[in-house]
Protein backbone atom coordinates (compact mmCIF):
# COMPACT_ATOMS: atom_id res chain seq x y z
CA UNK A 1 0.00 0.00 0.00
CA UNK A 2 1.44 3.50 -0.87
CA UNK A 3 1.57 5.96 1.95
CA UNK A 4 1.49 9.61 1.43
CA UNK A 5 3.60 12.00 4.06
CA UNK A 6 3.07 15.24 5.60
CA UNK A 7 6.35 16.02 3.99
CA UNK A 8 5.19 15.09 0.52
CA UNK A 9 2.33 17.10 0.99
CA UNK A 10 4.30 20.20 1.69
CA UNK A 11 6.28 19.65 -1.03
CA UNK A 12 3.29 18.99 -4.19
CA UNK A 13 1.75 22.22 -2.42
CA UNK A 14 4.81 24.19 -2.96
CA UNK A 15 6.29 22.79 -6.37
CA UNK A 16 2.39 23.40 -7.43
CA UNK A 17 2.31 26.74 -6.71
CA UNK A 18 5.26 27.82 -7.66
CA UNK A 19 6.03 25.43 -10.69
CA UNK A 20 5.42 28.45 -13.54
CA UNK A 21 8.07 30.16 -12.59
CA UNK A 22 10.53 27.00 -11.34
CA UNK A 23 10.13 25.44 -14.79
CA UNK A 24 10.38 28.57 -17.27
CA UNK A 25 13.41 27.80 -18.38
CA UNK A 26 13.52 30.11 -21.60
CA UNK A 27 14.28 33.41 -19.49
CA UNK A 28 17.40 31.96 -17.68
CA UNK A 29 20.35 33.73 -19.52
CA UNK A 30 22.48 30.56 -18.38
CA UNK A 31 20.40 28.20 -20.77
CA UNK A 32 18.58 30.12 -23.42
CA UNK A 33 16.52 28.11 -26.14
CA UNK A 34 17.41 30.16 -28.96
CA UNK A 35 20.68 32.09 -30.05
CA UNK A 36 21.58 33.65 -33.40
CA UNK A 37 22.19 32.07 -35.94
CA UNK A 38 25.97 32.84 -36.51
CA UNK A 39 26.60 31.18 -32.85
CA UNK A 40 25.59 27.89 -33.93
CA UNK A 41 28.90 27.85 -36.02
CA UNK A 42 31.51 27.31 -34.05
CA UNK A 43 31.67 23.88 -33.23
CA UNK A 44 30.37 22.85 -36.40
CA UNK A 45 33.46 24.19 -37.94
CA UNK A 46 35.62 22.45 -35.32
CA UNK A 47 34.16 19.16 -35.95
CA UNK A 48 34.46 20.12 -40.29
CA UNK A 49 38.46 20.03 -39.34
CA UNK A 50 38.65 17.79 -36.21
CA UNK A 51 35.97 14.78 -36.98
CA UNK A 52 37.95 13.47 -39.97
CA UNK A 53 41.05 13.36 -37.70
CA UNK A 54 39.82 11.28 -34.98
CA UNK A 55 38.36 8.65 -38.14
CA UNK A 56 42.01 9.26 -38.96
CA UNK A 57 43.36 7.14 -36.19
CA UNK A 58 41.69 4.06 -38.10
CA UNK A 59 41.77 4.90 -41.43
CA UNK A 60 45.38 5.84 -41.15
CA UNK A 61 45.72 2.39 -40.47
CA UNK A 62 44.31 1.30 -43.75
CA UNK A 63 46.32 4.02 -45.94
CA UNK A 64 49.63 2.81 -44.27
CA UNK A 65 50.08 6.71 -42.59
CA UNK A 66 51.33 5.18 -39.69
CA UNK A 67 50.90 2.23 -37.30
CA UNK A 68 50.30 1.71 -33.48
CA UNK A 69 53.18 -0.06 -31.60
CA UNK A 70 50.57 -0.75 -28.94
CA UNK A 71 50.69 -4.69 -28.24
CA UNK A 72 47.21 -4.86 -26.21
CA UNK A 73 43.91 -4.46 -28.12
CA UNK A 74 45.58 -2.13 -30.70
CA UNK A 75 44.54 -0.68 -34.45
CA UNK A 76 47.45 -2.69 -36.34
CA UNK A 77 45.62 -6.22 -35.54
CA UNK A 78 42.48 -4.93 -36.77
CA UNK A 79 42.52 -1.69 -38.63
CA UNK A 80 45.95 -2.64 -39.49
CA UNK A 81 45.11 -5.73 -41.27
CA UNK A 82 42.14 -3.89 -43.12
CA UNK A 83 39.44 -5.06 -40.38
CA UNK A 84 37.70 -2.99 -38.27
CA UNK A 85 36.66 -3.26 -34.26
CA UNK A 86 33.13 -5.29 -33.71
CA UNK A 87 30.65 -4.13 -31.22
CA UNK A 88 32.42 -0.87 -31.38
CA UNK A 89 32.04 3.20 -32.71
CA UNK A 90 35.89 3.33 -33.66
CA UNK A 91 35.98 4.73 -37.12
CA UNK A 92 32.67 6.36 -36.85
CA UNK A 93 33.29 9.80 -35.22
CA UNK A 94 32.35 11.61 -38.75
CA UNK A 95 29.03 9.51 -38.57
CA UNK A 96 28.19 10.69 -35.29
CA UNK A 97 29.07 14.50 -35.91
CA UNK A 98 27.39 14.27 -38.88
CA UNK A 99 24.19 13.07 -37.57
CA UNK A 100 24.19 14.37 -33.73
CA UNK A 101 27.42 17.28 -33.36
CA UNK A 102 25.85 19.09 -36.92
CA UNK A 103 22.64 17.22 -37.53
CA UNK A 104 19.88 19.95 -35.78
CA UNK A 105 22.01 22.30 -34.75
CA UNK A 106 22.70 22.60 -38.53
CA UNK A 107 18.75 22.44 -39.47
CA UNK A 108 18.42 25.39 -37.13
CA UNK A 109 21.18 27.67 -38.32
CA UNK A 110 20.11 27.05 -41.97
CA UNK A 111 16.33 27.66 -41.14
CA UNK A 112 17.28 30.92 -39.20
CA UNK A 113 19.62 32.33 -41.80
CA UNK A 114 16.92 31.80 -44.64
CA UNK A 115 14.06 33.48 -42.77
CA UNK A 116 17.06 36.19 -41.82
CA UNK A 117 18.31 36.55 -45.68
CA UNK A 118 21.80 35.85 -43.89
CA UNK A 119 22.69 34.50 -47.53
CA UNK A 120 26.41 33.96 -46.80
CA UNK A 121 25.96 32.02 -43.29
CA UNK A 122 22.97 30.15 -44.92
CA UNK A 123 25.84 29.06 -47.84
CA UNK A 124 28.50 28.21 -45.19
CA UNK A 125 25.53 25.92 -43.85
CA UNK A 126 24.96 24.08 -46.75
CA UNK A 127 29.01 23.71 -47.41
CA UNK A 128 28.69 21.52 -43.88
CA UNK A 129 25.79 20.23 -44.99
CA UNK A 130 27.48 18.80 -48.07
CA UNK A 131 30.28 18.15 -46.64
CA UNK A 132 28.93 15.94 -44.07
CA UNK A 133 27.60 13.98 -47.03
CA UNK A 134 30.40 13.58 -49.04
CA UNK A 135 32.55 12.03 -46.30
CA UNK A 136 30.08 9.81 -44.74
CA UNK A 137 29.13 8.32 -48.41
CA UNK A 138 33.08 8.17 -49.28
CA UNK A 139 33.64 6.50 -45.87
CA UNK A 140 31.09 3.79 -45.74
CA UNK A 141 29.07 3.49 -48.90
CA UNK A 142 25.16 4.08 -48.53
CA UNK A 143 23.86 6.28 -45.66
CA UNK A 144 20.69 7.67 -44.35
CA UNK A 145 20.14 10.95 -46.24
CA UNK A 146 16.55 11.91 -47.38
CA UNK A 147 14.85 10.15 -43.68
CA UNK A 148 17.67 11.92 -41.60
CA UNK A 149 17.02 14.36 -38.49
CA UNK A 150 13.65 13.08 -38.83
CA UNK A 151 12.41 13.54 -34.86
CA UNK A 152 9.09 11.44 -35.85
CA UNK A 153 11.31 8.61 -36.73
CA UNK A 154 13.06 5.43 -34.63
CA UNK A 155 13.96 3.96 -38.07
CA UNK A 156 15.79 4.99 -41.05
CA UNK A 157 16.21 3.39 -44.69
CA UNK A 158 19.43 4.02 -46.59
CA UNK A 159 19.91 5.97 -49.70
CA UNK A 160 22.25 4.64 -52.05
CA UNK A 161 25.38 6.32 -52.66
CA UNK A 162 24.63 7.54 -55.99
CA UNK A 163 21.43 9.68 -54.44
CA UNK A 164 24.18 10.56 -51.87
CA UNK A 165 26.90 12.49 -54.29
CA UNK A 166 23.60 13.83 -56.33
CA UNK A 167 22.38 15.54 -53.10
CA UNK A 168 26.37 16.70 -52.54
CA UNK A 169 26.59 18.32 -55.96
CA UNK A 170 23.13 19.73 -54.90
CA UNK A 171 23.54 21.64 -52.14
CA UNK A 172 27.74 22.48 -53.28
CA UNK A 173 25.28 24.33 -56.23
CA UNK A 174 22.98 25.62 -54.26
CA UNK A 175 26.24 27.35 -52.00
CA UNK A 176 27.84 28.53 -54.71
CA UNK A 177 24.59 30.22 -56.07
CA UNK A 178 23.85 32.05 -52.39
CA UNK A 179 27.60 32.91 -51.82
CA UNK A 180 27.84 35.16 -55.28
CA UNK A 181 24.78 37.27 -52.96
CA UNK A 182 25.22 40.25 -51.93
CA UNK A 183 21.70 41.39 -51.01
CA UNK A 184 19.62 41.01 -48.19
CA UNK A 185 21.26 40.68 -44.63
CA UNK A 186 24.89 39.56 -45.72
CA UNK A 187 27.32 40.70 -43.96
CA UNK A 188 30.96 39.74 -43.01
CA UNK A 189 31.13 41.25 -39.33
CA UNK A 190 28.10 38.94 -38.55
CA UNK A 191 29.41 35.77 -40.30
CA UNK A 192 32.83 36.59 -38.57
CA UNK A 193 31.52 36.09 -34.95
CA UNK A 194 31.53 32.60 -35.66
CA UNK A 195 33.49 31.86 -38.40
CA UNK A 196 36.91 30.44 -36.97
CA UNK A 197 38.14 29.76 -40.38
CA UNK A 198 37.44 32.95 -42.84
CA UNK A 199 36.62 35.38 -40.37
CA UNK A 200 33.25 36.14 -42.28
CA UNK A 201 34.87 36.59 -45.97
CA UNK A 202 32.12 34.97 -48.17
CA UNK A 203 34.71 35.34 -51.00
CA UNK A 204 36.70 32.59 -49.35
CA UNK A 205 34.07 29.99 -48.21
CA UNK A 206 33.41 30.82 -52.41
CA UNK A 207 36.30 29.37 -53.10
CA UNK A 208 36.02 26.72 -50.56
CA UNK A 209 32.46 25.55 -52.26
CA UNK A 210 34.09 25.32 -55.67
CA UNK A 211 37.22 23.43 -54.24
CA UNK A 212 35.01 20.78 -52.68
CA UNK A 213 32.99 20.79 -56.23
CA UNK A 214 36.43 19.96 -57.80
CA UNK A 215 37.30 17.15 -55.40
CA UNK A 216 33.56 15.87 -55.68
CA UNK A 217 33.77 15.60 -59.02
CA UNK A 218 37.15 14.19 -59.59
CA UNK A 219 35.68 11.08 -57.40
CA UNK A 220 33.74 9.91 -60.52
CA UNK A 221 37.42 9.16 -62.23
CA UNK A 222 36.51 5.30 -62.62
CA UNK A 223 32.98 6.39 -63.89
CA UNK A 224 31.58 6.75 -67.55
CA UNK A 225 29.83 10.19 -66.02
CA UNK A 226 33.59 11.66 -65.31
CA UNK A 227 34.05 15.12 -66.55
CA UNK A 228 37.70 15.92 -66.46
CA UNK A 229 37.51 19.34 -67.42
CA UNK A 230 34.89 20.18 -65.18
CA UNK A 231 37.16 19.37 -62.32
CA UNK A 232 39.69 21.75 -64.25
CA UNK A 233 37.37 24.36 -64.27
CA UNK A 234 36.28 24.15 -60.40
CA UNK A 235 40.13 23.74 -59.35
CA UNK A 236 40.38 27.08 -61.39
CA UNK A 237 37.26 29.25 -59.16
CA UNK A 238 38.69 27.96 -56.12
CA UNK A 239 41.94 28.55 -54.12
CA UNK A 240 44.57 30.91 -55.48
CA UNK A 241 47.28 29.88 -53.43
CA UNK A 242 47.76 28.55 -49.79
CA UNK A 243 46.30 32.04 -48.03
CA UNK A 244 42.96 30.44 -48.86
CA UNK A 245 43.72 27.15 -47.41
CA UNK A 246 40.88 25.95 -44.45
CA UNK A 247 42.98 26.09 -41.44
CA UNK A 248 41.55 26.05 -37.97
CA UNK A 249 43.48 27.19 -35.07
CA UNK A 250 43.48 25.53 -31.71
CA UNK A 251 43.70 27.59 -28.76
CA UNK A 252 44.85 25.07 -26.06
CA UNK A 253 44.09 26.76 -23.36
CA UNK A 254 41.42 24.62 -21.96
CA UNK A 255 42.47 22.59 -18.90
CA UNK A 256 40.98 19.27 -19.57
CA UNK A 257 42.91 19.78 -23.20
CA UNK A 258 39.51 19.84 -25.24
CA UNK A 259 40.84 22.90 -27.54
CA UNK A 260 43.95 21.36 -28.34
CA UNK A 261 44.86 19.89 -31.55
CA UNK A 262 43.94 16.74 -32.02
CA UNK A 263 47.00 15.02 -32.51
CA UNK A 264 49.05 16.96 -29.79
CA UNK A 265 51.22 15.44 -27.34
CA UNK A 266 48.03 16.83 -24.88
CA UNK A 267 45.35 14.92 -26.45
CA UNK A 268 47.11 11.69 -25.82
CA UNK A 269 45.62 10.30 -29.20
CA UNK A 270 48.89 9.28 -30.90
CA UNK A 271 51.52 8.94 -28.45
CA UNK A 272 52.12 4.81 -29.44
CA UNK A 273 51.34 5.68 -33.32
CA UNK A 274 54.41 5.28 -35.87
CA UNK A 275 55.07 6.31 -39.10
CA UNK A 276 55.03 3.42 -41.78
CA UNK A 277 58.37 1.98 -43.80
CA UNK A 278 55.96 2.66 -47.14
CA UNK A 279 55.86 6.45 -46.19
CA UNK A 280 59.39 6.76 -45.31
CA UNK A 281 59.90 5.20 -48.85
CA UNK A 282 57.55 7.61 -50.44
CA UNK A 283 60.72 10.19 -49.33
CA UNK A 284 63.74 8.87 -48.69
CA UNK A 285 65.01 8.20 -52.14
CA UNK A 286 63.38 4.69 -52.59
CA UNK A 287 60.34 5.40 -54.54
CA UNK A 288 61.70 8.55 -56.58
CA UNK A 289 65.07 7.41 -58.00
CA UNK A 290 67.22 8.27 -54.78
CA UNK A 291 66.11 11.86 -54.52
CA UNK A 292 65.40 12.70 -50.66
CA UNK A 293 62.33 14.82 -50.56
CA UNK A 294 63.37 17.53 -47.96
CA UNK A 295 60.33 17.68 -46.38
CA UNK A 296 61.01 14.47 -44.67
CA UNK A 297 63.25 16.03 -42.05
CA UNK A 298 60.51 18.51 -41.19
CA UNK A 299 57.13 15.97 -41.31
CA UNK A 300 58.61 12.14 -39.89
CA UNK A 301 60.24 11.05 -36.93
CA UNK A 302 63.77 10.09 -37.16
CA UNK A 303 64.60 6.97 -35.47
CA UNK A 304 66.09 6.99 -31.61
CA UNK A 305 69.84 7.00 -32.25
CA UNK A 306 69.05 10.19 -34.24
CA UNK A 307 70.81 8.99 -37.64
CA UNK A 308 67.82 7.22 -40.07
CA UNK A 309 64.25 7.74 -40.97
CA UNK A 310 62.59 4.35 -40.48
CA UNK A 311 59.31 3.53 -40.42
CA UNK A 312 57.19 0.01 -39.23
CA UNK A 313 56.57 -3.24 -41.23
CA UNK A 314 52.73 -3.23 -41.25
CA UNK A 315 53.44 -7.06 -41.11
CA UNK A 316 54.42 -7.59 -37.93
CA UNK A 317 53.20 -6.49 -33.98
CA UNK A 318 54.65 -3.17 -32.26
CA UNK A 319 58.66 -1.98 -33.32
CA UNK A 320 58.96 -5.54 -35.37
CA UNK A 321 62.64 -6.54 -35.44
CA UNK A 322 63.99 -3.25 -34.74
CA UNK A 323 66.64 -2.38 -32.33
CA UNK A 324 65.51 0.08 -29.44
CA UNK A 325 68.12 2.07 -30.84
CA UNK A 326 66.73 1.85 -35.06
CA UNK A 327 62.97 2.76 -33.73
CA UNK A 328 61.45 5.73 -35.36
CA UNK A 329 60.50 8.40 -32.45
CA UNK A 330 57.41 9.30 -32.09
CA UNK A 331 55.62 12.18 -34.10
CA UNK A 332 56.53 14.72 -31.71
CA UNK A 333 60.03 14.12 -31.89
CA UNK A 334 60.83 12.13 -28.93
CA UNK A 335 61.74 8.59 -27.67
CA UNK A 336 58.87 6.56 -26.21
CA UNK A 337 55.92 8.62 -25.38
CA UNK A 338 58.03 11.58 -24.53
CA UNK A 339 57.06 14.91 -25.46
CA UNK A 340 55.15 16.62 -22.83
CA UNK A 341 55.13 20.50 -22.66
CA UNK A 342 58.10 19.95 -25.27
CA UNK A 343 58.36 21.45 -28.79
CA UNK A 344 56.91 19.51 -31.16
CA UNK A 345 57.23 18.59 -34.99
CA UNK A 346 54.89 19.76 -37.97
CA UNK A 347 50.80 18.95 -37.50
CA UNK A 348 51.59 17.48 -34.11
CA UNK A 349 52.06 20.27 -31.68
CA UNK A 350 49.21 21.13 -29.60
CA UNK A 351 48.68 24.60 -31.13
CA UNK A 352 49.34 23.52 -34.92
CA UNK A 353 47.08 24.39 -37.00
CA UNK A 354 44.96 21.73 -39.25
CA UNK A 355 43.79 21.99 -42.39
CA UNK A 356 40.00 20.97 -44.35
CA UNK A 357 41.36 21.38 -47.87
CA UNK A 358 44.08 23.01 -49.29
CA UNK A 359 45.63 24.57 -52.11
CA UNK A 360 48.16 22.23 -52.83
CA UNK A 361 45.70 19.22 -52.76
CA UNK A 362 43.81 21.09 -55.41
CA UNK A 363 46.40 21.06 -57.12
CA UNK A 364 46.78 17.56 -57.64
CA UNK A 365 42.92 17.48 -57.85
CA UNK A 366 43.75 19.10 -61.24
CA UNK A 367 47.02 18.00 -62.31
CA UNK A 368 45.18 14.55 -62.13
CA UNK A 369 41.94 15.43 -64.32
CA UNK A 370 44.42 17.42 -66.83
CA UNK A 371 46.19 14.36 -67.18
CA UNK A 372 43.43 12.12 -68.10
CA UNK A 373 42.10 15.22 -70.38
CA UNK A 374 45.19 14.82 -72.55
CA UNK A 375 46.64 18.49 -71.09
CA UNK A 376 50.08 17.09 -70.17
CA UNK A 377 51.39 20.56 -69.83
CA UNK A 378 48.51 21.99 -67.44
CA UNK A 379 49.42 18.92 -65.65
CA UNK A 380 52.69 19.09 -65.21
CA UNK A 381 52.29 22.99 -64.23
CA UNK A 382 49.73 21.93 -61.65
CA UNK A 383 51.85 19.30 -60.18
CA UNK A 384 54.50 21.70 -59.90
CA UNK A 385 52.43 24.13 -57.99
CA UNK A 386 50.96 21.32 -55.73
CA UNK A 387 54.40 20.21 -54.21
CA UNK A 388 55.71 23.76 -54.10
CA UNK A 389 52.86 24.98 -52.47
CA UNK A 390 52.86 21.75 -49.85
CA UNK A 391 56.76 22.55 -49.08
CA UNK A 392 55.89 26.01 -48.15
CA UNK A 393 52.45 24.61 -46.04
CA UNK A 394 55.25 22.44 -43.92
CA UNK A 395 57.58 26.01 -43.39
CA UNK A 396 54.26 26.92 -42.22
CA UNK A 397 52.93 24.46 -40.13
CA UNK A 398 56.34 24.44 -38.38
CA UNK A 399 55.99 27.69 -37.46
CA UNK A 400 52.55 27.40 -35.79
CA UNK A 401 53.97 26.55 -32.05
CA UNK A 402 57.65 27.05 -32.23
CA UNK A 403 57.96 23.19 -33.66
CA UNK A 404 61.46 21.93 -33.70
CA UNK A 405 62.09 21.47 -37.36
CA UNK A 406 64.08 24.28 -39.53
CA UNK A 407 62.61 25.37 -42.75
CA UNK A 408 63.23 24.57 -45.88
CA UNK A 409 65.14 26.54 -47.68
CA UNK A 410 64.92 28.33 -51.04
CA UNK A 411 67.65 26.72 -52.40
CA UNK A 412 66.71 22.93 -51.17
CA UNK A 413 63.07 23.56 -52.77
CA UNK A 414 64.29 24.95 -55.73
CA UNK A 415 67.11 21.40 -56.17
CA UNK A 416 63.96 19.10 -55.36
CA UNK A 417 61.75 20.89 -57.75
CA UNK A 418 64.59 20.59 -60.73
CA UNK A 419 65.39 17.44 -60.46
CA UNK A 420 64.03 14.73 -63.15
CA UNK A 421 63.15 11.96 -60.88
CA UNK A 422 60.70 14.66 -58.98
CA UNK A 423 59.75 16.71 -62.18
CA UNK A 424 60.69 14.94 -65.45
CA UNK A 425 59.43 16.72 -68.67
CA UNK A 426 55.74 14.53 -68.83
CA UNK A 427 54.75 13.87 -65.31
CA UNK A 428 52.62 10.73 -64.70
CA UNK A 429 49.76 9.65 -62.57
CA UNK A 430 52.24 7.85 -60.52
CA UNK A 431 54.16 11.02 -59.96
CA UNK A 432 50.86 12.85 -59.18
CA UNK A 433 49.17 10.68 -56.40
CA UNK A 434 52.39 9.37 -54.72
CA UNK A 435 53.04 13.22 -54.42
CA UNK A 436 49.58 13.76 -53.38
CA UNK A 437 49.65 11.28 -50.60
CA UNK A 438 52.64 13.26 -49.23
CA UNK A 439 50.76 16.54 -49.21
CA UNK A 440 47.51 14.49 -47.66
CA UNK A 441 49.52 13.27 -44.94
CA UNK A 442 48.39 12.84 -41.29
CA UNK A 443 45.81 15.45 -42.12
CA UNK A 444 43.61 14.42 -45.19
CA UNK A 445 42.79 10.84 -44.55
CA UNK A 446 39.55 10.88 -46.29
CA UNK A 447 40.73 11.49 -49.60
CA UNK A 448 43.88 9.66 -49.15
CA UNK A 449 42.09 6.77 -48.78
CA UNK A 450 39.51 7.76 -51.74
CA UNK A 451 42.41 7.44 -53.67
CA UNK A 452 44.01 4.80 -52.84
CA UNK A 453 39.98 3.49 -53.79
CA UNK A 454 39.80 4.61 -56.81
CA UNK A 455 43.08 3.45 -58.06
CA UNK A 456 42.45 -0.24 -55.90
CA UNK A 457 45.26 0.36 -53.86
CA UNK A 458 47.48 -1.86 -56.42
CA UNK A 459 46.93 -0.09 -59.81
CA UNK A 460 49.76 0.72 -62.12
CA UNK A 461 50.19 3.52 -64.08
CA UNK A 462 49.00 2.89 -67.81
CA UNK A 463 51.80 4.84 -68.94
CA UNK A 464 55.17 4.31 -66.85
CA UNK A 465 53.66 0.73 -65.51
CA UNK A 466 54.85 2.18 -62.24
CA UNK A 467 52.25 1.72 -59.45
CA UNK A 468 50.44 4.65 -58.82
CA UNK A 469 50.86 4.46 -55.44
CA UNK A 470 54.61 3.86 -55.55
CA UNK A 471 55.41 0.91 -53.03
CA UNK A 472 52.38 0.11 -51.51
CA UNK A 473 51.54 -3.48 -50.58
CA UNK A 474 48.61 -4.80 -48.59
CA UNK A 475 49.44 -6.48 -45.68
CA UNK A 476 49.71 -10.25 -45.54
CA UNK A 477 47.62 -11.19 -43.05
CA UNK A 478 44.28 -9.57 -43.49
CA UNK A 479 41.44 -9.14 -40.83
CA UNK A 480 39.90 -12.74 -40.26
CA UNK A 481 36.34 -11.91 -41.91
CA UNK A 482 37.64 -10.03 -44.78
CA UNK A 483 37.69 -13.60 -46.48
CA UNK A 484 40.87 -12.55 -48.25
CA UNK A 485 39.66 -9.71 -50.09
CA UNK A 486 40.84 -5.54 -49.34
CA UNK A 487 39.07 -3.63 -47.32
CA UNK A 488 36.54 -1.06 -48.91
CA UNK A 489 34.19 0.90 -46.57
CA UNK A 490 33.99 1.12 -42.95
CA UNK A 491 31.02 -0.56 -41.32
CA UNK A 492 27.96 2.27 -40.52
CA UNK A 493 28.43 3.29 -36.50
CA UNK A 494 27.67 0.66 -34.03
CA UNK A 495 25.82 1.91 -31.35
CA UNK A 496 23.36 3.89 -33.91
CA UNK A 497 22.75 1.30 -36.42
CA UNK A 498 23.26 -1.97 -35.31
CA UNK A 499 21.74 -1.50 -32.26
CA UNK A 500 18.81 0.28 -33.14
CA UNK A 501 18.70 0.28 -37.00
CA UNK A 502 19.59 -3.15 -37.59
CA UNK A 503 16.66 -3.81 -39.89
CA UNK A 504 17.59 -1.05 -42.35
CA UNK A 505 21.43 -2.50 -42.37
CA UNK A 506 20.10 -5.91 -43.73
CA UNK A 507 18.28 -4.11 -46.54
CA UNK A 508 21.80 -3.18 -47.49
CA UNK A 509 23.39 -6.26 -46.86
CA UNK A 510 25.71 -4.45 -44.11
CA UNK A 511 24.89 -7.19 -41.41
CA UNK A 512 27.58 -9.16 -43.42
CA UNK A 513 30.50 -9.64 -41.52
CA UNK A 514 32.59 -9.05 -44.29
CA UNK A 515 30.42 -6.25 -45.97
CA UNK A 516 33.12 -3.58 -45.43
CA UNK A 517 34.80 -5.64 -47.89
CA UNK A 518 31.79 -4.32 -50.59
CA UNK A 519 33.34 -2.37 -53.16
CA UNK A 520 31.90 1.71 -53.05
CA UNK A 521 29.60 2.51 -56.25
CA UNK A 522 31.86 5.63 -57.18
CA UNK A 523 35.00 3.52 -57.39
CA UNK A 524 32.66 0.85 -59.54
CA UNK A 525 32.73 1.59 -63.12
Amino acid sequence: MKKTTAAMLVATLVLSGGCNEFLDVNTNPNGPQSVSANLYLPPMLHWFVSSPQFDGRFVGHYTQQWYSTSTATSPALTWGRMGYDPSSDNGAQQWRDVYWSLGQNLIDMNAKATAEERWDLLGVGLILKAWGWQVLTDLHGEIVVQQAIDPTRTKFDYDTQQYAYQEVKRLLDSAIVLLNRTDGAVNQAYLAVGDKIYNGNRTSWLNLAHGLLALHLNHYSNRAEYDADSVIAEVDRSFVGNVDDALLSYPCGSTDFADCNFWGWNRNNIRLYRQTQFVVNLMNGTAFGGVVDPRMSRMLAIDSANTTYRGLDVNVTGFGALTATQQPRNFFGYTGTGGQALPARYLFADRSKLPGMTYSQLQFIKAEAALRAGQPAVARTAYIAGISSHIDFVNARNLDAGQTPTQITAGEKAAFLADTNIVPATVTLSHIMSQKYIAQWAWGHNEVWMDMRRYHYTDLDPVSGVQVFRGFVAPTALYSDNGGKIVERIRPRFNSEYVWNLDALRAIGADAVDYHTKSLWITEP
